[in-house]
C-alpha cells in the first residue's frame, strides 16, 4: 500500500507520490513485470523486498513511515537509539580494535599495529591462539592505561584475565577503562568450546570491578557465525545479556554495576542498511532492559564492538572481501559502534599477514581521516527507511528474546533459537543457491584460474557458516573434465547465453570449451568433434535459433557421443537439463558433475 505523502527534493519543489508511481509503473511495464491494466500503486509491493527475519522494507523511504514511531531521542540520552554519546570526542572516529589469534604474534607485531592505527587489542588467547603464558612478553611495549586490552579467552577465562592483571600491575599503571577480562560462558556453550559456567562471568566481574575494568562480553558473533539473522542475533544478544545482569546481581553486584560490567560484540555485514538499524536497535533494546532491571541512565548506554562478519567472507577471490569488509565497517561506525574490528580480508584462509592487517586498520582510517564518515552523530538518523528499519528490528528481536527468556533455561532457550537459526540457513541456502544472493567471485563472476594464497592455518580451526561454502567445496575439487558449449550463430547472438552458462559452470569448479561462431548443426558438431567429444554438452543461442536448428542439434550431437545435453534458457529441444535465470544453481551443479564423474 503506497504511504500517503509527498516527495520533497529541493526547497519549493515538491512532487506527489503518485507521479513516482506513475513514473515507476512505466518502467516495470517496459521491463514486463507490471501488467498494463495493473494499478501504478502496485509498484510499492512489486518493488518491495523482504529480509531473512521477514521484515518488509520499502523501495522508497517516506514521511509516513516514521509517523507512528517512537522517539529516538537525542545522542547519548535514552534509549541510546541515535549513539550511546552525545560526540565521539575522545578519539575522533571510533575505537579501531587490532584482532591477533597468531600463536606466533610478537610484541613487534603488536606494537606496529597501535603505532599504525589500532587503538585498542582483541586477543585470543589459550590453545585457539596465544598462550597464556607469552601475554607478558606480547604486552611488554603496550601501554596498558591509554590501549584497551580486551581478551577472549573461552578455554581458561580465569588464568587468561589473572595474566592480563598481572602484566597491568607489574607496570604499576591503571588499565584503560575500556579493558575487558572476556568472561562469556554463553558464547563458550554456543560454540561447543571452553568454560560455560556462569560462576566465571561473577569471578570475573568482581576482579574487574575492583580494577576499574570490565569483565564480560556478550558475543553474539557466536550465533552469527551459526548462520544467526540480525534479528536472532539481537535476541541472543539481549537473553546473554539478561542472564548475566542476573548472575551478577544476585551475586550481590548491584544492578548498575552488572550493566556497567557488560560489552557487546555484534557482527557487521555488507548489507549496510540493515546493519546500521542492527546497532542502532540494540541500543535501543538494552536500554529498555535497562530500564525494566532499574538501570539508571548512564548506565543503560550500551558499549558496542563491531566485527565484520566472517559468514559473508570468502576463501575464492579473497580481495572482494575488502569491498565486504569496508561496507561492513561503514556501517557499523555510521550505527554507531563505539569500537570495530576489521577483519583481515584473508581471514577465511588462515592466519592474516602483515600486509592484510594493514589494509585492514586503513580501512577505519581512510573513513574515519579521510571520508570523514565519523564526523556526525548518527548520521543515518532521521532518515525515513533507516528509522522504520530500526523500529522493524527492534520489535522482532523483542519479540524472539521473549520467547527464549521463557524457553524454561538456558539450555532450552539456546535450542529453540538453534531451531530458528536452522530455518533461517535454510532459506539463506536456497537464495544463495539461487543466486538471488549473489556472492561476487564465487557465485558470480569466478576465476577458475585462480590460484589460492597461501595461508599458516589456525591453531584451531574456526566453526563458521560460510555464505560460500558449498560453492568453494566444488571449487576444491575442480572437475577433470569440461562441458563443451554448443554456440549457435554468430558471437552477436549467442553470446548473452554463452557467458551465462560459462559463469554458471565456473562457480562449480567446471571449465569449458566453445565452439565459436557457428552456422548450422554441421559447423557445431565439426567444433564438438575437435573438442574431444566431452560427455556433456550445453546449447546456447537465442529462442530463434532454438526453434529452427535446436533439436536437430541435439540429436546430432547425441549421435556423435554426448551423454547429457544442456539447453542455455527454458527451450524444449529435447535437452536433459535446463540452466536459466533462477535456477538451483548448486544442484544443477552437482547433477552436471555427477555426469562429468561417471
Amino acid at each position: 500500500m503506497a504511504p500517503d505523502s509527498t516527495i520533497r527534493l529541493a526547497e519549493g519543489v515538491h512532487h506527489d507520490l503518485a507521479e513516482w508511481e506513475k513514473a515507476t509503473a512505466a518502467v516495470l511495464r517496459k521491463k514486463g513485470k507490471l501488467a498494463e491494466e495493473a494499478p501504478d500503486s502496485d509498484v510499492w509491493d512489486l518493488l518491495a523486498t523482504r529480509t531473512l527475519d521477514g521484515i518488509s522494507v520499502t523501495p522508497l523511504g517516506t514521511p509516513a513511515l516514521t509517523d507512528d514511531l517512537p522517539d529516538a531521542g537525542l545522542p547519548g540520552q535514552s534509549p541510546f537509539t541515535r549513539g550511546a554519546a552525545a560526540a565521539r570526542t575522545e578519539l575522533d572516529g571510533w575505537d579501531v580494535r587490532g584482532w591477533f589469534i597468531d600463536p606466533d604474534t610478537d610484541a613487534e607485531r603488536v606494537s606496529a599495529e597501535l603505532e599504525n592505527g589500532a587503538n585498542s587489542l582483541w586477543l585470543t588467547v589459550g590453545p585457539e591462539g596465544i598462550e597464556v603464558d607469552r601475554l607478558a612478553a606480547l604486552l611488554e611495549p603496550v601501554f596498558v592505561d591509554l590501549a584497551p586490552v580486551v581478551l577472549d579467552a573461552p578455554t581458561d577465562p580465569r588464568g587468561a584475565a589473572a595474566a592480563l592483571l598481572e602484566v597491568v600491575e607489574d607496570k604499576a599503571v591503571q588499565a584503560h577503562a575500556g579493558t575487558n577480562l572476556g568472561a562469556d560462558p554463553l558464547g563458550a556453550l554456543v560454540r561447543g568450546r571452553g568454560d560455560t559456567g556462569l560462576d566465571v562471568v561473577v569471578d570475573l566481574a568482581r576482579l574487574a570491578k575492583e580494577r576499574g575494568v570490565r569483565g564480560a562480553v556478550v558475543d553474539a558473533t557466536a550465533v552469527h557465525e551459526l548462520g544467526a539473522s540480525d534479528v536472532q542475533e539481537l535476541a541472543y544478544a539481549l537473553f546473554a545479556g539478561v542472564t548475566y545482569l542476573r548472575a551478577l546481581t544476585d551475586a550481590g553486584l548491584s544492578a548498575n554495576e552488572a550493566a556497567e560490567q557488560l560489552e557487546f560484540r555484534l557482527a557487521a555485514t555488507d548489507e549496510q542498511f540493515a546493519t546500521i538499524a542492527k546497532f542502532r536497535a540494540a541500543r535501543r533494546l538494552w536500554d529498555r532492559v535497562g530500564q525494566l532491571s532499574e538501570v539508571t541512565e548512564p548506565a543503560r548506554a550500551q558499549r558496542q564492538h563491531a566485527v565484520t562478519s566472517r559468514p559473508m567472507m570468502c576463501r575464492y577471490d579473497s580481495y572482494t572481501n575488502m569491498l565486504r569488509t569496508t561496507v561492513a565497517t561503514f556501517a557499523a561506525g555510521v550505527g554507531g559502534a563505539d569500537a570495530v574490528t576489521t577483519l583481515p580480508f584473508d581471514e577465511p584462509l588462515g592466519l592474516p599477514t602483515p600486509f592484510s592487517r594493514r589494509i585492514a586498520r586503513n580501512t577505519s582510517a581512510l573513513l574515519v581521516s579521510e571520508s570523514h564518515v565519523a564526523a556526525v552523530t548518527d548520521p543515518a538518523g532521521g532518515a525515513h527507511a533507516v528509522e522504520k528499519l530500526t523500529d522493524d528490528i527492534a520489535r522482532a528481536a523483542w519479540e524472539l528474546f521473549g520467547d527464549l527468556d521463557a524457553a524454561g533455561g538456558v539450555d532450552a532457550a539456546v535450542d529453540l533459537l538453534r531451531s530458528r537459526i536452522d530455518e533461517t540457513v535454510a532459506d539463506r541456502a536456497l537464495a544463495i543457491a539461487r543466486r538471488k544472493r549473489p556472492i561476487t567471485g564465487v557465485s558470480e563472476f569466478p576465476n577458475l584460474a585462480e590460484t589460492l594464497p597461501d595461508r599458516a592455518p589456525y591453531p584451531v580451526a574456526p566453526a563458521v557458516f560460510r555464505y560460500a561454502g558449498e560453492y568453494e567445496e566444488m571449487r576444491d575439487e575442480p572437475s577433470e573434465q569440461p562441458v563443451f558449449l554448443a554456440t549457435m550463430g554468430p558471437i552477436a547472438q549467442h553470446t548473452a547465453r554463452a557467458s551465462f552458462v560459462i559463469n554458471l559452470l565456473a562457480a562449480g569448479g567446471i571449465h569449458h570449451g566453445i565452439a565459436g561462431a557457428t552456422d548450422g548443426v554441421d559447423t557445431v558438431v565439426a567444433a564438438y568433434r575437435e573438442a574431444g567429444q566431452p560427455a556433456v554438452v550445453c546449447l546456447a543461442g537465442t529462442d530463434k535459433a532454438y526453434a529452427e536448428w535446436g533439436t536437430d542439434l541435439v540429436a546430432a550431437l547425441r549421435q556423435n557421443g554426448a551423454r547429457h545435453v544442456i539447453v542455455a534458457g527454458k527451450n524444449e529441444v529435447g535437452a536433459d537439463d535446463a540452466a536459466a535465470m533462477g535456477v538451483d544453481a548448486l544442484a544443477f551443479l552437482r547433477r552436471t558433475r555427477e555426469v562429468l564423474s561417471a
